[in-house]
């Protein structure tokens, strides 16, 4: 299997994906995706809830629709056209591992995708939190070109693996950095995002990054967890501007979270503001607990410099009118790579 025809064989499934989003069935008339796997697929994708609550039909809509944003011929194209990749069939395929995160849906798909467009094998142990659509992809791409049964294992526990990337909180890490220490390695521990405002938003542009707060229920690294604010900026334009949202507190594990922080936060007499469905709380620190957006204000471009300084190994993303478009966080382009590391540099590095 060449480079050409793993670009096409995942353009491909990004048409398939997009199929199914859009109860399109066009899509799949020309090669033999099987009807049955649309159908599981179609059916997982609204009852997976029932055993994950945060995984509703839309937060696993929304990462299908992240994940047919990246597979557009152009901007795989684009992605590929910064890397020296041989296009003939890979000989020497390496099998790298992959811990999945199970935090928000298919929140592993892109290193998925780096290791077998790189030509090489996957050897995936996933998340008990995201084990009910992961194996609908993969049967999908199998029916899609046969030869991925051959380079696609999920196993409980990773052997017989050349190399590794995993995912998890900060003291899952050093239990990998200990466990996977004589493979080459990605090990990622958490991060989190942010958003700098300016003070002239408009009302759209904060409803926008509303979205970049409760998407996944902010759930994932790329959801935004603390703001910074110019001095004279009113809060109360932010939240008030997060009211579309004010439904998420009928998700019963969304409001156990809300109510339990809320009532540590009181009880610990700290100041904090809430609007019924979301705490806000002013503090220099970086990791939000769920249901709580942090925020802080800055002097002047220097004190946001500086600030910003003192947590960026801790950052995933920014958005902003000078950074990622506000709405925008959860949509990752290919060559977004989580920690800022090459995935695709660092698999092509194996052969």
């Amino acid at each position: 299997m060449n480079l050409k025809q793993r670009k096409s064989d995942f353009i491909y499934l990004g048409q398939v994906l997009t199929g199914i989003l859009k109860e399109n069935k066009s899509a799949f008339k020309d090669r033999k995706i099987q009807s049955s796997t649309i159908e599981e697929l179609k059916s997982r994708i609204e009852d997976t809830f029932h055993y994950n609550a945060w995984f509703t039909p839309e937060s696993i809509k929304s990462s299908l629709n992240g994940i047919t944003h990246m597979l557009s011929e152009s901007s795989i194209d684009a992605w590929l056209k910064n890397y020296s990749i041989s296009v003939d069939e890979i000989v020497d395929r390496k099998n790298v591992g992959i811990v999945m995160a199970g935090n928000i849906p298919l929140v592993g798909f892109h290193d998925f995708m780096c290791v077998l467009i790189s030509g090489n094998n996957v050897i995936c142990k996933l998340s008990s939190s995201d084990d009910r659509i992961w194996p609908l992809i993969i049967q999908l791409l199998i029916e899609i070109n046969e030869d991925y049964r051959s380079r696609i294992k999920v196993i409980s526990r990773l052997e017989g693996i050349d190399a590794v990337i995993a995912t998890g909180s900060n003291n899952s890490a050093r239990y990998f950095e200990y466990y996977f220490a004589k493979y080459p390695n990605i090990i990622r521990k958490n991060r989190n995002s942010i958003a700098i405002l300016k003070g002239d938003e408009s009302e759209e542009e904060l409803k926008e990054l509303a979205k970049d707060v409760f998407s996944y229920f902010g759930l994932g690294c790329r959801n935004v967890s603390k703001i910074f604010l110019p001095k004279e900026m009113d809060l109360n334009k932010v939240i008030a501007s997060f009211f579309d949202y004010n439904q998420i507190i009928n998700h019963n594990k969304y409001a156990n979270n809300y109510d339990y922080n809320k009532t540590v936060m009181l009880l610990n007499q700290e100041d904090i503001l809430e609007n019924g469905f979301m705490i806000f709380k002013r503090t220099s620190e970086l990791t939000s607990p769920l249901a709580t957006l942090f925020y802080d204000y800055y002097d002047s471009e220097e004190d946001l410099k500086n600030k910003i300084q003192s947590v960026k190994d801790e950052v995933q993303c920014i958005v902003g009118k000078d950074h990622i478009h506000f709405g925008k966080a959860q949509m990752p382009e290919l060559w977004d790579y989580a920690d800022n590391i090459d995935t695709m540099e660092f698999l092509i590095g194996l052969n």
